[in-house]
């Protein structure tokens, strides 16, 4: 192998492990979060450029994480549903992985101090916590994801921290449709992971990984996802409430037919074709906040 073939594919499997399809979905809140800072007149260039990378960065080593520590816990097993762990797999050594993680985690806080010295040490709290429980989530002692808490983990730090940090580092301050914007992000990509902890229920239950999906079964589990997408789409008929300043963030209603095939997918299908009901919960969660953004920039302009 030529010393290029042997940099493409070293290339190709650390995009395997950063898994960009999930990378959309991460970007989703930063998104919203800038909108909101524009509809409110508070835009900042450069804070929202950072704070949109620093949610991918961020997204990007919870992935690493998770593949080495899932790996260290023997949790991934050969016969997997999911896509490909590098660790697993033997692509990459638990050095190689370890060492990216640490990278990753190091450049966003990089990112984060520019932040703080213009934000302030919130900024710092918001940044430190959010990389303790990427790392936790699977890692150490207690991992999060091992106990059931998962999904208030990805509610908290990939829908509340994301929007409203994101808003924050622009206008200082935090709106209440940046909290209203932050549950409806929450929701929809905490699905993720609800669709993830679906397709694995029964390899999860074997290395007694607790989900929450393990603990209150296939029926629930597709009632709390179903749930989620309603309340996702309350979140705009709310803030239209609130002031009619969001009226056009109603124009999220108009991917309710892709939602309404998701709901149905997820209680039709089981096993490894629940990996394209997953792509498709990220994707949703992409043009939501796209829908969402574009709705509120419109009300300034018109």
């Amino acid at each position: 192998m030529n010393e290029q073939t042997l940099y493409h594919s070293k290339f190709k499997i650390w995009m395997l492990a950063a898994r960009p399809k999930t990378l959309p979905a991460a970007a989703s809140s930063a998104i919203l979060g800038i909108a909101l800072a524009i509809h409110d007149g508070n835009f900042s260039l450069l804070p929202a450029i950072i704070a949109l990378l620093i949610s991918i960065l961020l997204q990007v080593g919870a992935n690493f994480a998770n593949d080495l520590f899932d790996y260290q816990k023997g949790a991934d097993a050969k016969n997997r549903l999911g896509p490909i762990r590098v660790t697993q797999a033997g692509l990459l050594s638990t050095r190689q992985v370890t060492i990216g993680m640490i990278f990753i985690f190091s450049v966003s806080a990089l990112l984060g101090l520019y932040l703080a010295i213009d934000a302030g040490w919130l900024v710092v709290l918001i940044g430190f916590l959010a990389i303790l429980a990427a790392l936790a989530y699977t890692g150490g002692p207690f991992p999060f994801g091992y106990h059931s808490m998962g999904d208030i983990f990805v509610l908290i730090f990939f829908g509340f921290a994301a929007v409203c940090g994101t808003y924050f580092v622009q206008a200082k301050n935090i709106s209440v449709a940046s909290i209203w914007g932050g549950l409806a992000m929450g929701l929809l990509i905490t699905n993720i992971l609800v669709v993830n902890n679906l397709r694995d229920i029964d390899s999860d239950r074997l290395v007694n990984k607790r989900t929450l999906t393990v603990r209150i079964g296939v029926k629930w589990t597709r009632v709390e996802y179903s749930m989620f997408v309603l309340f996702a789409y309350l979140v705009p008929v709310f803030l239209t409430i609130y002031s009619k300043t969001y009226l056009f963030s109603l124009l999220t209603w108009f991917s309710v037919p892709f939602a309404i095939i998701l709901i149905k997918e997820i209680f039709i299908v089981e096993g490894r074709p629940l990996n394209k009901t997953l792509a498709g919960t990220a994707t949703l969660a992409l043009i939501y906040s796209l829908l969402f953004s574009l709705g509120i920039i419109l009300f300034n302009i018109f």
